[in-house]
């Protein structure tokens, strides 16, 4: 499945997004467990919205992050593989 500039990406029902202080880095709770997410699939996540698109999501992180270069192929990846994961759903 190939993720378009255009579309909303969104956390699944019963997915939820938080910091947990215990990890020390952004998790992602769901009914049958936890993720623990590196800096870089946090930062991402912490984008998804349900509003943005993947255009404007790749724009913040590349306003937040100038060193790091283009980022449009990374993020899109990485919301690919969180919509094998069922984590996200996109519009």
């Amino acid at each position: 499945m190939e993720i378009a500039m255009h579309q909303v990406p969104r956390f699944r029902r019963g997915f939820r997004f938080q910091w947990e202080p215990a990890q020390e880095s952004y998790v992602l709770l769901y009914p049958e467990g936890m993720v623990k997410l590196n800096g870089s699939a946090g930062a991402i996540l912490k984008e998804v919205d349900g509003q943005c698109s993947v255009a404007d999501i790749v724009a913040r992180l590349e306003q937040q992050f100038p060193d790091a270069g283009p980022l449009g192929k990374d993020v899109s990846e990485f919301l690919q593989d969180a919509g094998q994961q069922h984590w996200i759903e996109l519009s």
